[in-house]
């Protein structure tokens, strides 16, 4: 998202994240959440979420938590 790159501004990004995962121990917890949260660094890498709450998914589909986003500008200097 193309944020006032030229007009002085400083682009911002804002981001929480919230899961829950559950599995049959906790290696396979830790490996789950860090696979989400890859999926999750791609997909805002890549420019794919809009500003506001959507939901997290586990690979098979089920919800696991949410994340949020707000795409600001500012005057903050770098």
């Amino acid at each position: 998202m193309n944020l006032h790159d030229d007009d002085g501004m400083t682009p911002g990004l804002k981001c929480d994240i919230e899961l829950n995962v559950t599995g049959p121990n906790e290696a396979t917890v830790y490996k789950w959440t860090a696979e989400a949260l890859r999926k999750l660094a791609d997909r805002i890498e890549n420019d794919e979420f809009q500003s506001g709450h959507h939901d997290v998914a586990d690979r098979v589909g089920k919800t696991i938590g949410t994340i949020y986003l707000d795409h600001y500008a500012g005057s903050e200097e770098l």
